[in-house]
C-alpha cells in the first residue's frame, strides 16, 4: 500500500508542485536584499574588529604587562615583551598582533584587567602583503588614539549587556 502511494505522488509530481508553489510565494514578496556600498546593515555593540590599545587620559598607555592576554589567546597571535621602569612598575616594550594567526575571539579583551586591550568595530582593514596583518605596538596605540571616540562608544552601548 505504502508502496503505490509513493508511486502516485511521484506521477503527479507533488514534491516538485509544492517547491513550485513555494517559490512562486517568495517570487512575489517584498525583497530583503541590502546594497551594500550604499545601505549599510546595523553593527551589533559586541562586534569584534580591528584591535587597539588604549591609554588613560592624562595620555599614559594602560597596558600593565600582565601578559594574561597573551597567555589566554588560543591562537598564538599575541607576543609581548616586558621591561621594567626605574620606579618599579613594568610596561610592554614589544606588543604585536599578528592578523594572520588571530581568530577574534575576543579572549585577549575579556582577559585584561585595566582594558588596555580592545577589539574594535573596525572591519574595513586590508593587507596587500603579510607585513600589513601584523600589528606593532605603535599601530595598536595609533589605532586606539584614532577610535577611542567609537570604542568609548560601542562600550557604552555595550554596558547593559553586562
Amino acid at each position: 500500500m505504502l508502496y503505490i502511494k509513493k508511486k502516485i505522488k511521484n506521477f503527479f509530481l507533488v514534491k516538485f508542485i509544492k517547491s513550485f508553489l513555494l517559490t512562486i510565494k517568495y517570487f512575489f514578496s517584498k525583497k530583503i536584499t541590502i546594497y551594500y556600498p550604499e545601505e549599510k546593515t546595523p553593527i551589533s555593540p559586541r562586534f569584534r574588529g580591528l584591535h587597539a590599545l588604549r591609554r588613560y587620559p592624562n595620555g599614559e598607555e594602560r597596558c600593565i604587562a600582565c601578559k594574561l592576554c597573551e597567555a589566554i589567546c588560543p591562537a598564538m597571535a599575541i607576543n609581548i615583551k616586558i621591561k621594567e621602569d626605574k620606579n618599579g612598575s613594568r610596561k610592554t616594550k614589544k606588543y604585536n598582533i599578528d592578523l594572520k594567526k588571530c581568530i577574534f575571539c575576543g579572549f585577549c579583551e575579556e582577559a585584561c584587567p585595566v582594558d588596555s586591550i580592545v577589539q574594535t568595530h573596525i572591519f574595513k582593514f586590508n593587507g596587500n602583503n603579510k607585513k600589513n596583518l601584523f600589528l606593532t605596538k605603535k599601530m595598536l596605540l595609533k589605532n586606539g588614539d584614532k577610535y577611542e571616540k567609537k570604542i568609548m562608544k560601542a562600550r557604552i552601548a555595550d554596558s547593559k549587556y553586562i
